[in-house]
């Protein structure tokens, strides 16, 4: 079992057919196959099932796919570490995160890492919370920050960096109104994320734990930029981060409603792969954003509040 071997069995699982695979490691897609076959008999184990429509996962395959991402990623750090020690080549860190979260949260505080750590390159990866997860897996970035959705996954380790509240906006021309209960707002049509992302998740769950039926979702955007422009044409009602909206060019032209009852909010926290060896460089990371990376104050006094 070698780097190759575990490179060639990855690109099969993520493509689930060996030609597409054999495209993307530059093999013919006999030698892919060699590979695989090569691998199994050393495994003593059958990785994939076979069939007219690709590939799938055994469980054997299932084991070993987990273990394949870690030793093809500590493989990658311990080529880094040397060549760093040997001067042949700078640190470098990979860092992925939400698009809001990137522009309000981090980029202040990677200013000033850069500053003090002028010998570590830093690369900046944006990605919804779902992509962030699969890179943070095989090893293409280091540290995702995301707001937490409540999973669990020994494989990783979560720090709480702040709470961030979200917001409910509406038009400022809608002559909208505060509501007095999560019900009443069972009718006003709401513009949110797809399924699957963290903001959306947070809305379903308000409803969803109060016993509520939520409102009507009347569009489905896949930026929270694209959700307050939304709402500031008078398209429905949106929950966003208060972050987002107090940074948007459009903030005077949306007016922040309350919440009825606790209003929902979101951790944003850091993640990175648990490893016996920690790279230098990802420590001096998670030291300085623990250090530096502290909760926002919602500042803009231009953002109207009604009620």
């Amino acid at each position: 079992m070698n780097p190759r071997q575990l490179k060639t069995f990855l690109a099969v699982v993520r493509h689930g057919n060996l030609t597409r695979a054999a495209a993307e490691v530059n093999l013919a897609q006999s030698s892919l196959s060699d590979q695989i076959q090569a691998l199994e008999e050393g495994l003593g184990a059958e990785l994939f099932l076979r069939s007219r429509q690709g590939v799938a996962l055994t469980a054997a395959g299932v084991a070993l796919k987990a273990y394949a991402e870690e030793i093809l990623a500590l493989n990658d750090e311990a080529t880094a570490a040397v060549r760093a020690a040997a001067g042949s080549i700078g640190q470098s860190i990979a860092l992925g995160t939400l698009e809001t979260i990137a522009s309000q949260r981090l980029a202040p505080w990677l200013s000033l890492f850069g500053r003090e750590n002028p010998g570590i390159g830093l690369k900046l990866k944006i990605g919804g919370s779902g992509e962030l997860l699969a890179q943070l897996q095989d090893g293409s970035i280091d540290v995702a920050f995301s707001f937490d959705r409540g999973q669990q996954d020994k494989r990783f380790a979560m720090r709480r960096i702040s709470g961030e509240p979200l917001v409910m906006i509406a038009s400022q021309d809608s002559q909208a109104r505060p509501t007095e209960s999560l019900a009443a707002l069972g009718s006003i049509p709401f513009i949110a994320t797809e399924t699957g992302c963290v903001y959306r998740h947070l809305f379903d769950a308000a409803f969803a734990e109060a016993g509520v039926m939520a409102p009507p979702i009347v569009t489905e955007a896949d930026s929270i930029r694209t959700i307050i422009s939304l709402v500031a044409s008078g398209v429905g009602y949106g929950l966003v981060p208060r972050l987002a909206v107090s940074s948007s060019p459009l903030r005077g032209n949306v007016v922040e409603l309350p919440w009825p009852g606790k209003p929902p909010a979101a951790s944003l926290v850091m993640m990175w792969r648990r490893r016996r060896v920690q790279p230098p460089a990802l420590a001096l990371v998670l030291q300085s954003a623990s250090e530096h990376l502290s909760p926002i104050r919602p500042a803009d006094a231009r953002l109207r509040h009604a009620g």
